[in-house]
């Protein structure tokens, strides 16, 4: 049964004045909370190390932590953004700059990179006042507790997710927060941590997520496939009827968390997506690994695990359970390091570690929290790949007669086009940026590409990366199109990913080959 919504009086709100803060320059020591390194798949796709290296300000109001972003010099200029109090509807107006695309009513991250977001001491508060990511890149949000975000009744923000992603975001950590609601879909409110449209390399850590209809979800429908990547570690979820996550597609490392009093379903793997779970506390709940409402298969590793009195219903065409005994039924490589805790001692590091206000305490994996030593400051940079050799590979070009997708396409472009053989046709991203992907029935072993700008766009494409789609592994990164050359890797998926450009990026063909 989804809780009832708590009362609140906010007629006294809606006669504040808006109210702005000054951002004030800290020193490094004071910023030193937010300094601890990211974990899981936050890590890859060149890391996530938010305003690391730029200026330190503090603010007290929605506004300011506008105001700071829309003050830098540029909207990729690094800032740590230390928040402490109350953030509510009667603080939080929109601000105007060339740095920063900001909103009334709601945190705005906004085509914007390398932010971070960090509570002071305890933590701050977001209340009612969700925070929204559009199109934005290396962003750490930590120490902070956003609550009752309503998508419906009064007052409503970021549709109604306490923390919302969505359309081309990438590398984002979520770190100690505690997300919250007071009641499900009935009395207003949405998610509490949700991924859409091309969201990739997101780790959310140690935080608790509670007293909801719904989790949160990777993938906003059956179509939305572009998400994945995402960590999630040594988190509590607690009286939530479901989605604790919804899988649509992509990839999800799951480990080390706690479940309690998931009421309708827990981690719901669906539409292809694939889900390795380890060493996590099952307690108090229902039907907490599976494919659930949709017959679109997902899929799952599993190993570890703890199930106490956990109920698993009956099967049916549009319902999977994995229980009463769990087993997997795909495998899952994991491109980073981790260090798994005990199932069995996952309720009480989770308890001392999870939610704002805890200290940052971490665990290495020996079950006992600790408090982590900051890490230095100064961003690592991307690994650069030496240019594309100009040489063209020899064998056969194993695109021809594959499959493709990508993010985005601009109108009159196909994904198709990149391995149709003709210089002639050509796909293009909707922006200077985007990603392009060649993928097999099984897999393939690959050692080159060789990205064919079309005529009248030889030059446009600047930074890249190549992945291995199947596991988010950064393969190579360099600059300029032409051939690429990087260890022998089988996959089935091998994406090209468009970093930076000039003018519009026109890629005519996307050959792949073993040698």
């Amino acid at each position: 049964m989804r809780r009832p919504v708590r009362q609140r009086l906010y007629a006294a709100l809606a006669t504040m004045a808006l109210a702005a803060g000054t951002g004030v320059a800290l020193s490094v020591s004071e910023a030193s909370a937010a300094a601890v390194g990211a974990t899981g798949y936050a890590t890859q796709n060149g890391g996530t190390t938010g305003g690391a290296g730029g200026q330190t300000v503090r603010a007290t109001t929605g506004t300011a932590i506008h105001a700071a972003l829309c003050g830098r010099a540029g909207s990729s200029t690094p800032i740590t953004i230390e928040v402490e109090g109350t953030i509510n509807h009667g603080n939080t107006s929109k601000v105007s700059g060339s740095s920063c695309n900001t909103a009334d009513g709601v945190i705005e991250l906004k085509q914007i990179s390398n932010v971070t977001i960090v509570g002071v001491g305890k933590g701050a508060v977001f209340d009612q006042v969700g925070i929204h990511l559009r199109e934005a890149r290396n962003i750490i949000i930590q120490n902070v507790t956003v609550r009752n975000v309503k998508k419906s009744g009064s007052p409503t923000s970021n549709g109604g997710d306490a923390i919302g992603m969505e359309s081309n975001v990438r590398n984002v950590w979520v770190d100690h927060t505690t997300l919250e609601a007071s009641g499900g879909e009935a009395e207003g409110f949405d998610g509490l941590f949700d991924m859409k449209n091309n969201t990739q390399y997101v780790t959310l850590s140690y935080s608790i997520l509670r007293n909801s209809g719904r989790g949160g979800l990777i993938g906003s429908s059956e179509s939305d496939l572009s998400n994945g990547f995402v960590t999630f570690h040594h988190n509590l979820y607690e009286n939530l009827d479901s989605r604790a996550p919804l899988l649509r597609g992509g990839i999800a490392h799951i480990y080390n968390n706690h479940y309690v009093k998931l009421n309708e379903s827990g981690i719901n793997s669906r539409a292809g997506a694939r889900a390795k779970v380890d060493n996590n506390y099952f307690k108090d709940s229902k039907d907490v690994l599976g494919t659930f409402y949709t017959d679109a298969a997902g899929y799952w590793q599993v190993s570890g695990n703890v199930f106490d009195n956990v109920t698993w219903s009956g099967r049916s065409s549009d319902n999977n359970p994995a229980g009463p005994n769990p087993q997997s039924n795909t495998t899952v490589s994991i491109p980073y390091a981790y260090s798994l805790d005990a199932a069995g001692c996952v309720p009480s590091v989770v308890s001392q570690t999870a939610g704002a206000g805890k200290g940052l305490k971490v665990s290495d994996g020996s079950c006992s929290p600790q408090t982590p030593t900051p890490t230095p400051t100064t961003p690592t940079p991307t690994p650069t790949a030496p240019e594309p050799s100009p040489t063209q590979p020899g064998g056969t070009n194993l695109s021809l007669g594959a499959d493709s997708d990508g993010s985005s396409k601009a109108s009159g472009t196909s994904y198709g086009n990149v391995r149709d053989g003709s210089m002639s046709t050509f796909w293009s991203p909707s922006g200077a940026t985007g990603s392009v992907s060649i993928k097999w029935a099984s897999a393939t072993a690959v050692s080159r590409i060789n990205v064919r700008e079309a005529a009248g766009s030889e030059g446009a494409i600047r930074s890249w990366r190549v992945v291995n789609a199947d596991n988010g592994a950064v393969l190579t990164s360099g600059s300029g199109a032409g051939v690429i050359s990087f260890p022998r890797t089988s996959l089935k998926k091998i994406t090209f990913e468009i970093t930076g450009s000039t003018g519009t990026p026109k890629v005519a063909e996307y050959e792949t080959y073993a040698g």
